[in-house]
């Protein structure tokens, strides 16, 4: 196959391999602890660590390219309101 249409640099290449570890990390817990401990959060609708998980990455893929336009390249700091946001989102939603 050939893969020259996508700009495959380490960053990329590591994107995709963090989120398919989370992704293996989540069904692990899910698998260990089944479930999902279906709660109520602010958003006022029964939530699993799934929706959850999928709140935290579609906020965290805003979060990322709103700090590229209005801040720039640098995606340090970023990373780290996307790690807050993602621990926000588990605890409160």
């Amino acid at each position: 196959m050939d893969f020259s249409w996508m700009a495959w640099t380490w960053p990329t290449a590591t994107f995709f391999l963090v989120i398919a570890a989370m992704l293996v990390g989540m069904t692990l817990w899910e698998w260990a602890v089944p479930g999902g401990s279906p709660r109520y959060g602010v958003l006022g609708i029964e939530t699993t660590r799934g929706d959850r998980f999928f709140v935290s990455l579609l906020g965290s893929a805003f979060i990322t390219l709103a700090w590229l336009g209005l801040v720039g390249p640098d995606l340090w700091w970023a990373l780290g309101v996307c790690v807050v946001w993602a621990l926000g989102v588990f605890r409160w939603v």
